[in-house]
């Protein structure tokens, strides 16, 4: 597979807050992203995305989209996928870091025949999201399977 790049653009719009868009997914600025500080940083503003809840964000929907890929061509059926997830940050060494993001996946099949191999599957997707393998962070998965 070739290279590919995905482009984003932030543009800082007042005190400690930006709008974010992509020109591959943005024909106009109603799908862009505000972002700002997060509140746990001095001048933070709450109830805004922050570069926190992006990181953390990105590993988890990373994981759920190569779940969704696995599970498909496993031919497994679930009637519902949602991951909760958190971002553990934490000052190390004088720096600022994401030390970990804690999975909390819960999929729901339709057969209970399925529950080792949905299982099989969500330690795959673990294992092969490209999120979790680009970064330093540690990620934790405890996963739930529910029959329907």
């Amino acid at each position: 597979m070739d290279a590919h790049y995905y482009n984003v653009d932030v543009n800082w719009s007042q005190k400690h807050k930006g709008i974010m868009c992509s020109p591959e997914l943005n024909i106009d600025t109603q799908n862009c992203i505000e972002v700002a500080t997060p509140p746990e940083f001095s001048k933070g503003i709450p109830g805004i995305w922050s570069p926190e809840h992006l990181f953390t964000a990105s590993v988890s929907s990373c994981f759920m989209t190569t779940f969704l890929a696995i599970a498909e061509n496993s031919k497994l059926e679930f009637s519902s996928f949602n991951c909760k997830s958190k971002g553990k940050l934490e000052q190390i060494e004088g720096k600022y870091s994401i030390t970990e993001v804690i999975l909390e996946p819960t999929v729901t099949i339709v057969n209970a025949k399925d529950t080792e191999r949905a299982s099989r599957i969500l330690q795959k997707s673990e294992a092969a999201c490209l999120i979790s393998n680009s970064i330093k962070s540690k990620v934790i998965m405890i996963p739930r399977i529910k029959l329907s």
